[in-house]
């Protein structure tokens, strides 16, 4: 792989947070080598002059679902894992040329479409994997329509593929421990209620204490994390108490729980937009009736919980969330949390901690000697404008990640 030389920029760094003129950066392969205020020699390089516009690092949405294609989860039954991965091609292209270099996947996407993606095989971002996510009979994993008492291979079912359904301590360990054998990054638990699952309610309390228990034990024992589905106090009091890592939605949090997530050192991966974009549009998708009125019950806690994060503590990730056609509105977020957030902290969020939250720091997330070569040419400063991060790219003059122009129009 060559090594590039980029001059002429405005850099971005998130820890610094405004904009520094006079550097020069050196890649070497997929690596960043060399970060300087002077300039940088180096003869087989080649040079890239970036026109003055601001280089930042590649984007990073901690919790995205490649594989569900479908507004509405339980059609997913009758697709085919052909036309699944078709699709999930689809959707990591746009999210790559919307300026996500990293995304954790929650629930369905396989060590298939991570090697897929390392190997340049399919255009996308560098995911993290969950596998199938993880839950009870009857809980926000459990799609199936009341009259099938049965869950059918998921050789021919991107459902089950992608959501699995374990009862009691030694089903949940055989579970997580297929998980590992899969080579999955972290365990997905649904230990609450959920909009898009057409049965449990929403306050629901999934997995038993010694359930959720031993799941935690089996992942940290192959040196793997747990995240819960968790939008109650209650749900995410248990699911700190157990050793959870990472709380994904966290809507309907308190002071209390929040507190107790701090104390943990535990994360939250807020995803907001996708409650806005299902009230909005899911509809017209086909979404129930049923599923928009619990989408109700929690879309006013988002902003809520990014403010009782902050007054104690708690650090927040970016994720999004979004199902199937909505997944065009991925960088809105950005838009959505300014509301109560400078746009700094909101890219820090998509940046430094995402990168915390993949156990990657130093690695991505940032531009510094040693880290991947992932990274963005904006037309402008997003730090005075975010709505440059919109647009699905549309103001991105280039992308790169591991150290290859994935867009270039300099």
């Amino acid at each position: 792989m060559a090594s590039l030389l980029f001059k002429n920029f405005e850099l971005l760094d998130p820890d610094v947070g405004e904009l520094q003129g006079g550097f020069e950066l050196l890649v070497d392969g997929d690596t960043i080598r060399e970060v300087s205020e002077t300039p940088i020699s180096s003869a087989s390089a080649r040079v890239i002059d970036c026109g003055g516009r601001v280089l930042m690092p590649g984007l990073i949405d901690a919790h995205v679902h490649v594989v569900l294609s479908d507004v509405v989860i339980p059609r997913m039954e009758s697709v085919p894992l052909t036309l699944m991965t078709a699709r999930a091609a689809v959707l990591m292209r746009g999210m790559l040329e919307r300026g996500f270099t990293t995304v954790r996947d929650t629930g369905g996407a396989d060590w298939g479409l991570k090697e897929a993606t390392e190997k340049g095989l399919l255009p996308g971002p560098r995911l993290f994997i969950a596998g199938r996510a993880i839950g009870p009979t009857g809980g926000h994993s459990d799609g199936r329509r009341r009259t099938d008492y049965g869950m059918r291979c998921h050789c021919c079912n991107a459902l089950s593929f992608a959501m699995g359904v374990a009862d009691g301590v030694s089903e949940i360990r055989k579970a997580v421990r297929e998980e590992m054998r899969q080579g999955c990054d972290q365990v997905k638990l649904m230990m609450s209620g959920g909009v898009a699952s057409p049965y449990d309610p929403l306050e629901s309390l999934q997995l038993a204490d010694d359930e959720i228990a031993a799941a935690v034990a089996e992942a940290h024992a192959f040196g793997r994390y747990v995240c819960a589905h968790a939008y109650t106090p209650e749900a995410i009091t248990r699911a700190a108490h157990a050793g959870v890592r990472t709380i994904e939605h966290g809507n309907l949090i308190d002071d209390d729980s929040a507190k107790l997530m701090a104390e943990k050192g535990m994360y939250l991966v807020a995803n907001l937009v996708t409650y806005y974009e299902m009230k909005e549009r899911a509809a017209d998708f086909g979404m129930s009736a049923d599923m928009l009125a619990k989408n109700d019950m929690v879309i006013d806690g988002g902003i809520r919980s990014l403010e009782i994060c902050q007054r104690h503590g708690v650090k927040v990730a970016y994720g999004t969330d979004l199902l199937g056609q909505l997944q065009t509105a991925q960088s809105r977020e950005f838009l959505i949390r300014a509301e109560v957030q400078k746009p700094i902290e909101v890219i820090r969020a998509a940046t430094t901690i995402g990168a915390e939250i993949v156990r990657m720091e130093g690695k991505l997330g940032c531009l510094k000697p040693g880290a991947y070569a992932d990274f963005l040419l904006v037309d402008g400063d997003p730090l005075q404008n975010l709505n440059l991060l919109q647009e699905q790219g549309k103001y991105l003059a280039a992308i790169v990640k591991d150290g290859e122009f994935y867009k270039n129009r300099l």
